[in-house]
């Protein structure tokens, strides 16, 4: 139970200097939008970074198994330390804003997007919450089944008045939080995927993994997410053993 209550009272803090290091100034719209701008100026300056570099990228190193989309985090101060870039970003996390700039696909064509830290923040808070409900309990509070391994949150079991959720940086709806067997959380892209598949002409088929899609036509990254599929042309969970090489 100690242990619990010190995870617990560490994991507030975070959320507390997160926080205040995410909302410094509620005014100040650069921290608050995504600027194509800010991105084309980043972009630019990973390009000619790895022009100077033989090829390499400006990342920070994180452990190999981070989720792809959350992997690749922007080294401003590897760009600074070049003079690609004289300041970081106003909506970037290093400067107060809400943004984590992150790469995707860094080998072959590095491309600059965004992580909406509004999103952790909600998950961090369901984790909260979830912590005190395992430390009484031997399962984590499961929901209804919605695939073998994953399942909607039995919110009212956490205290919870409603069920959790964020809003989706690509639709601003609001986006179920879910939970895999051990109780780790995720945010469900399905509404948006399922929007990206009827708005966006495509040749995904089943095995493939679409959240690509949401990549593609907008600044954002979907991170904390699980892989999706198409099967009978909406959104599936994709299992492990029906997965196609990353496209």
């Amino acid at each position: 139970m100690k242990n619990t209550y010190v995870k617990i009272a560490a994991a507030l803090c975070m959320v507390f200097m997160l926080s205040g290091c995410l909302y410094p100034d509620e005014e100040l719209e650069k921290n608050k939008t995504p600027n194509q701008d800010q991105l084309e100026t980043v972009q630019k300056a990973v390009d000619s970074y790895r022009d100077q570099t033989n090829g390499l990228v400006p990342i920070k190193t994180k452990p190999m198994d981070t989720p792809i989309y959350e992997k690749y985090i922007v080294d401003f101060t590897m760009l600074k330390e070049r003079h690609l870039l004289t300041e970081t970003p106003g909506n970037a996390y290093e400067n107060g804003g809400i943004y984590q700039y992150v790469l995707v696909d860094p080998e072959k064509n590095p491309t600059v997007k965004l992580i909406d830290l509004r999103l952790s923040e909600a998950i961090r808070d369901v984790n909260v919450k979830l912590d005190l409900y395992r430390d009484k309990h031997l399962y984590p509070p499961f929901g209804k089944k919605i695939t073998a391994n994953i399942y909607t949150i039995n919110y009212k079991k956490l205290g919870l008045p409603s069920e959790p959720y964020v809003t989706s940086p690509y639709s601003q709806k609001n986006l179920p939080i879910i939970m895999d067997t051990n109780g780790k959380l995720y945010v469900d892209y399905r509404i948006d995927l399922m929007d990206a598949l009827q708005k966006y002409k495509h040749n995904y088929q089943n095995g493939d993994d679409i959240r690509a899609i949401l990549v593609e036509h907008a600044p954002f990254v979907p991170a904390y997410s699980l892989p999706y599929t198409v099967k009978d042309g909406e959104p599936v969970f994709l299992e492990k053993s029906n997965r196609h090489a990353s496209k």
